[in-house]
């Protein structure tokens, strides 16, 4: 390694280049433009998936929602058509005969007019158990989330939106303790969490204890859905049919009516996001390698084109006792080099196209491109291909330059 820190070595890679600025400039540009279109790709791709993440970030990704819809097969004395509802006696049934459950909690919602002294609006209002929030976590701006004290008492409070904070109560007002009033009946304000990037269901704009919700609305045993949780080894596709397949027998339905209940299943969304990204990142790694390697071909073409005109000056250094090694070491160096500088060039531009792309694109609520960044441990990677492939393109001319003898090589002209 000593000969790395010659100046020689460094001179002689200087007066290779300089020979033709322009050629060597070009074919530096190959490997500058590869590694960055791989930067910025992945940065993109990275920048896609925080979005993704921020999105779904407040759920457990592996859950579906199930609801109660109308039958489409007459069966057992029903018609087609049958109204079929979900009882919160299903909640302990799926719990103990489906095998992977974590989770399973039932919702109600109805639409109610909230009044505050002189301002009001008609808000959806949440019958919901503490649960909720460990499946959809709720950022609290102030104040707490419904606990279990408050399902057990029946209690009259309220968690609200931040939409409705703003609506209701004047700026820097504290709302916690105040009162609201729906259906005439008055509610304390315990908490205000801040509104979600996305809302799975209906929009969440008031929570209230479930056992409050069937008291005030009368539902008695009815639930409006659930949302059922899965472990993370269990798939959520096959809860999912096996928690319909229950629901069929206890409502009596036709094992195959496929209409009675609805569902949605955020586990097998978030699985084809996933595997999008994933595909996304596998493309880019691919591209940004293939134009690397073309970049570096380019590179070594240059340096058989330099080793044919330094035939003559090849030829001089063998006869004055330079070993074939020292020869092809020389010309390896000068490959590395060259893809070196190309790459870090190209890392430095890919850098600045993602702090662009995080200007336009990664700000505000709405962004499409969080943090678009790559890692330092991609940076390393990305290096050590170009070492890698540097080395093993500047053998070729390497290799060239030494298959010439001396003798001939003085001759040429």
């Amino acid at each position: 390694m000593k000969f790395l820190f010659e100046r020689d070595t460094w001179q002689e890679v200087y007066d290779s280049m300089s020979k033709n600025k322009l050629r060597t400039g070009i074919t530096m540009v190959g490997v500058w433009w590869g590694i960055l279109l791989l930067i910025a790709l992945l940065g993109a791709a990275r920048g896609m998936e925080n979005s993704f993440n921020r999105i779904f970030g407040d759920f457990a990704t592996n859950s579906v929602f199930v609801w109660g819809q109308s039958t489409s097969m007459p069966f057992k004395g029903f018609q087609e058509g049958k109204r079929v509802r979900l009882k919160l006696s299903h909640v302990d049934k799926i719990k103990d005969n489906i095998e992977g459950i974590e989770f399973v909690v039932p919702r109600n919602r109805n639409q109610a007019l909230v009044v505050r002294n002189f301002l009001s609006g008609t808000y959806g209002v949440n019958g919901d158990y503490p649960l909720l929030d460990k499946i959809q976590k709720k950022k609290m701006i102030r104040g707490r989330f419904i606990n279990q004290n408050d399902i057990n008492y029946n209690k009259k409070v309220a968690v609200i939106s931040e939409d409705i904070y703003k609506q209701l109560f004047e700026k820097d007002e504290n709302p916690i303790g105040a009162y609201v009033q729906m259906n005439s009946i008055n509610f304390t304000v315990i908490g205000v969490f801040q509104n979600g990037n996305v809302n799975m269901g209906p929009t969440s704009d008031i929570h209230i204890p479930f056992t409050t919700f069937q008291q005030i609305y009368n539902e008695g045993d009815r639930i409006g859905w659930m949302v059922i949780t899965g472990k993370p080894e269990y798939n959520i596709k096959q809860i999912e049919a096996d928690t319909k397949l229950l629901l069929r027998n206890l409502n009596k339905i036709h094992p195959r009516d496929n209409r009675a209940f609805g569902s949605f299943n955020l586990g097998k969304e978030f699985a084809k996001i996933t595997g999008f990204l994933t595909g996304m990142q596998f493309l880019t790694w691919f591209v940004g390698i293939a134009t690397l390697i073309a970049g570096v071909f380019a590179i070594g073409n240059i340096l058989l084109i330099t080793v044919k005109e330094r035939t003559k000056e090849i030829g001089v250094r063998r006869a004055l006792g330079a070993t074939p090694f020292e020869i092809k070491r020389q010309i390896v160096v000068e490959a590395v080099f060259l893809t070196m500088i190309s790459g870090v060039l190209g890392i430095i531009s890919g850098g600045w196209i993602l702090i662009i792309i995080d200007k336009a694109w990664g700000q505000g609520d709405d962004a499409t491109l969080v943090n678009a960044s790559v890692s330092i441990s991609v940076v390393f990677i990305a290096l050590i291909i170009l070492v890698i492939l540097g080395t093993l393109i500047g053998l070729i001319p390497a290799f060239k330059a030494t298959s010439v003898k001396p003798i001939e090589a003085l001759r040429e002209e």
